[in-house]
């Protein structure tokens, strides 16, 4: 077993997971928000704080950090079993063939990239986190003693920073109102994962077909600079 971490070790570890330098290619992905905005559902600042806030509330809350949850505890537990059903439930909450691919892509070069960092026990959750970049979090979360809710918080922030980042890039926004974006979407953040942490299994899952649509339809646009 490793050292325990003190909580500013920990504070630290969860940086370095959430950095945009982090090696996962989190800057590839737009999530159909390359396509909503070549069809003009997003134009503005306003129209991608309306699209990211829906996400956020509906998506991000109510699959993305239960589910996040489940892992966390499985990996404390060490129940291998139970982390490959949420990674199975995980994927299939996910819409399209390419935020799929994007979920076991990025979860691959996570999973690489904890094991050339020496994460304990890596080579044994391989098989799992290797099919998704949540699982990697989680298991890095959870090795690093990374509080559940500050997790999730960092987890939550770095999908925001992501998609805030491609809008700025796609629309385009200056920096300054990129910022602004944060700030306001982030005063949702807390709220949304303070309740996607209290979900109930049987209340797991979304309908986001504005989401779908736009993935879906990204896959054949002409032109693109995002995988997703």
């Amino acid at each position: 077993m490793g050292t325990i971490m003190s909580k500013s070790e920990a504070l630290l570890r969860l940086l370095q997971l959430v950095s945009p330098t982090l090696p996962t290619g989190a800057f590839c992905y737009s999530q159909g928000l390359e396509w909503a905005v070549e069809s003009n559902w997003i134009h503005d600042g306003p129209s991608l704080n309306n699209w990211l806030n829906d996400l956020l509330e509906q998506s991000i809350a109510f699959v993305d950090i239960p589910i996040f949850r489940r892992m966390y505890r499985a990996i404390q537990d060490e129940h291998l079993s139970d982390l490959e059903q949420s990674c199975s439930l995980l994927l299939a909450c996910r819409e399209t063939a390419e935020l799929r691919l994007e979920e076991q892509t990025r979860g691959r070069a996570l999973a690489t990239l904890l094991q050339s960092l020496g994460l304990e026990e890596v080579d044994r959750w391989y098989p799992v986190i290797g099919q998704s970049q949540l699982a990697g979090f989680a298991l890095a979360a959870a090795r690093w003693e990374i509080p559940l809710r500050d997790a999730a918080l960092g987890y939550t922030w770095s999908w925001l920073e992501n998609q805030v980042v491609a809008g700025v890039k796609i629309i385009p926004l200056g920096q300054t109102e990129g910022q602004r974006l944060l700030l306001q979407l982030s005063a949702g953040v807390g709220e949304n994962v303070d309740l996607g942490l209290n979900v109930r299994g049987e209340d797991i899952g979304s309908a986001s077909p504005a989401l779908a649509l736009a993935c879906s339809l990204h896959e054949n646009q002409y032109t693109r600079l995002y995988r997703s």
